[in-house]
């Protein structure tokens, strides 16, 4: 390996900016030192995550598609330095791809990076990033190198710094957009990366731009900064501006971006993000890390007075040359991008019924006259090698622009000329990069869930594979009324799969049933894809894995059947009501017994066993366990009926009865080990911060305290008044803390002084 990785420092030397090079190097130097233990294990997590160097999990031996995952090829132990440690076992690689541009030459070099030190497969994230799974850790370097050469870095990928500038793919050519914002997001990006302002945040900043307010394409309204291209007329000119948005995110506790500035002048982006940085710096939370988002400072604050605080810091900047450069610069060089159309802008002629359903489903007019936009639809996010390579040559032949990366985990490649379309198809079908279905509801988004992520709970890309494949199957017959849902899929509560706002939502968790875990999906309805992510949804029952499927099928039949004229998916839920919908489902959310139907405790894409909880021999506490297990459900009813009651505007009874579920869990548990514990409010919280805080009991292996203190804060909280916004959250928040109440239960086991403690 260090031969190598020498060779191709030599082979690219010249090739990358100096600063870029000494980056790598260092780097390089210090997984030298972490290797020899000369480097604080803290430290160097931090400093590898942000050149985007992630670990995995390899305890799931089954890719989404039923194959053995590489990851049993490694050795997950090393004597010296413990078990499952990034020496030994590969782990991912985030690559950073600004707007989601791509030019060939680079689609090629990812192309051989997948091959040599990946698995083959390229996956692009929901953010517009690509990762590479299984790579070890003395190749990053390299990589890195490699990467660099064509412009590309893997620097502050991940890790407390700013995140990847994602923007609408179709930024210069959307009909719908007011203008262009790529040369804005990539003068951005090139300003933040590695800014000194940018370096001392307590947890990731993630940006984006949307040309328009009305579309999903930028989904700005769940980024910690978003920016939509606005315009208006001043004395008969039309001036450019941004509608800027703070504090959104998603999360396990998704939050609402809120308004910073209605009209934002170009020559005040850079310097106001610059300021934001630096009182999110300053003032953000940095001690704990489930409040460490810009998201609860602006929150915390209060929209006013954060916007205060951030225009007093921008007053106080020494004018930084930058500010302008960037962005003439950026937008000299989007100006070279101007193809002009060919005499032929007839119809494409093949009369193919699999080409005139992929031209429906994958191709869009451009505003520019005689151009189109057409997807690649990529399953669940993942290109080979050997695509890579093809689509490489097919930009190379139909489109001057290059590709980009869309947040619905595809690539689309612009101006394309419509009378080349038939072509294009050809040469994506030899590719097997024709699949129809863009952006409908064949096109399910998941996160990598328990395939690679530490923290899946659930299969979310098994799960998608079976929704894709059945809903693929059924192709024609789907109703036109449900062809444009959206179904996204996360393995956690932590949303990387965008659950919170998709048509159909799920979530992974997991249930105990007659002592073994059987692996379940919250069903998240309520969620706004359009308007760039304008509302988020909520769960509303847990299904067993094996019976998502049949979730599907129900509401979209129901849909189908019982919406009034124009409805739309929300329109109708929130008609229709939770509390009916929740009626509909409520038999799926029933788990046969182990030996009637053992596939239920299998995930999708794994047919090993998902867990067993052994119990124990001569089990005395066998009420007990039923006891909790009712005081749980009981919890998670009341967290529905507060859903119910704020469909009704009783946001006020809402929040109180949200509070009242978080009560009823944590008093549920506290019976383990004293069955005579009060019902007072005051008695319950200490009991629990004794018995399961201070012990650490309820911490999550990945979250730690932070659902607990969900608990304590409603309860701090609990004389205050509740407003739409914080009802909704306290319901969020009271799930996420019954499923850690779950998970503790599932963690603990049964001893026969549980009952009598």
């Amino acid at each position: 390996m260090k031969a190598s990785n020498h060779l191709w420092k030599e082979r690219l030397a010249g090739r990358i900016a100096e600063p870029l090079n000494r980056e790598i190097d260092i780097f390089e130097t210090e997984i030298d030192l972490r290797r020899q233990g000369k480097v604080d294990e803290r430290v160097f997590a931090e400093t590898r995550l942000r050149r985007g160097v992630y670990g995995q999990r390899y305890d799931n031996g089954q890719r989404h598609d039923g194959k053995v995952a590489r990851s049993l090829e490694y050795p997950t132990t090393n004597p010296t330095k413990g078990p499952n440690t990034l020496w030994d076992a590969p782990g991912m690689q985030r690559i950073k791809i600004p707007y989601g541009g791509l030019d060939p030459a680079q689609l090629e070099v990812m192309a051989d990076l997948a091959e040599e030190y990946s698995d083959g497969i390229a996956h692009v994230t929901t953010r517009q990033d690509f990762q590479l799974h299984f790579v070890h850790m003395e190749d990053t370097p390299t990589l890195m190198r490699r990467l660099a050469a064509v412009g590309i870095t893997t620097r502050e990928a991940c890790g407390n710094s700013v995140r990847n500038v994602t923007a609408c793919p179709y930024s210069g050519v959307c009909p719908d957009e007011a203008f262009d914002v790529t040369p804005y997001a990539r003068a951005l990006s090139r300003f933040l990366l590695g800014h000194p302002d940018c370096q001392n945040f307590g947890r990731k900043f993630k940006p984006a731009f949307s040309g328009c307010s009305q579309h999903a394409c930028g989904l700005t309204s769940m980024h910690d900064l978003g920016a939509i291209a606005v315009t208006r007329r001043e004395n008969g000119v039309e001036v450019r501006g941004f509608e800027l948005y703070v504090g959104g995110g998603l999360g396990a506790v998704p939050y609402q971006a809120k308004l910073f500035d209605e009209f934002l002048l170009p020559e005040q982006l850079l310097p106001t993000a610059q300021a934001i940085a630096r009182v999110f710096g300053r003032l953000g939370e940095k001690k704990n890390r489930a409040r460490a988002r810009i998201k609860f400072l602006v929150h915390d604050l209060g929209i006013e007075k954060f916007k205060a605080l951030v225009l007093e810091e921008r007053d106080r900047l020494p004018r930084d040359p930058r500010w302008k450069q960037y962005v003439d610069e950026a937008l000299a060089a989007s100006g070279e991008e101007t193809p002009t159309a060919g005499d032929d802008l007839s119809e494409p002629g093949s009369a193919l019924p699999e080409f005139q359903q992929w031209l429906k489903t994958n191709v869009r007019p451009q505003r520019q006259t005689g151009f189109v936009v057409a997807t690649v639809s990529l399953p669940l996010g993942d290109i080979s090698s050997d695509q890579l390579r093809s689509l490489a040559d097919i930009a190379r032949r139909f489109t001057p622009d290059g590709v980009r990366t869309t947040v619905e985990q595809n690539i689309v490649l612009r101006w394309v000329r419509r009378s080349d379309l038939a072509q294009l198809y050809q040469a994506l079908e030899s590719a097997l990069l024709a699949q129809p279905g863009a952006s409908n509801i064949v096109d399910v988004v998941a996160c990598p869930g328990t395939d690679t992520c530490k923290l899946g709970i659930s299969s979310s890309r098994g799960l998608a594979a079976e929704l894709q494949r059945r809903l693929a199957d059924k192709g024609a017959e789907i109703d036109q009324a449900i062809q444009d849902l959206h179904i996204k899929v996360s393995g956690c509560f932590n949303s990387c799969g965008q659950h919170h706002i998709a048509d159909l939502g799920f979530y992974g968790v997991s249930r105990k049933v007659g002592g073994f875990a059987v692996p379940h999906f919250q069903v998240v309805l309520g969620g706004q894809w359009t308007q760039n992510a304008a509302s988020y949804g909520l769960p509303i029952v847990a299904i067993p894995s094996k019976n998502v499927p049949e979730v599907v099928s129900r509401l979209g039949e129901r849909y189908v059947s019982d919406r009034l004229q124009g409805e739309n998916f929300q329109e109708f839920v929130k008609r229709t009501g939770k509390l009916q919908v929740r009626k509909l489902l409520e038999d799926l959310a029933k788990v046969p017994g182990y030996e009637a139907d053992r596939s239920y405790f299998s995930d999708w894409g794994d047919p090993r066993e998902y867990s067993i909880s052994d119990i124990g021999k001569g089990e005395c506490a066998g009420e007990v366990v039923t006891a909790v297990e009712f005081d749980l459900v009981a919890a998670e009813r009341q967290v529905f009926e507060a859903q119910v009651l704020a469909e009704g505007s009783n946001f006020q009874k809402a929040g109180e009865t949200a509070y009242g579920a978080m009560l009823h869990a944590a008093k549920g548990l506290i019976k383990l080990e004293f069955l005579d514990v009060a019902d007072d409010p005051d008695t319950i919280i200490a009991e629990f911060r004794t018995r399961y805080f201070d012990t650490r009991k309820i911490f999550d292996p990945f979250a730690g305290p932070k659902f607990a203190n969900y608990l304590f804060a409603a309860h701090r909280s609990s004389g205050n008044g509740h407003t739409p916004e914080s009802s909704r959250r306290l319901m969020e928040e009271a799930q996420l803390f019954i499923e850690a109440c779950h998970g503790c239960f599932n963690r603990m086991g049964l001893t026969p002084s549980a009952a009598t403690a």
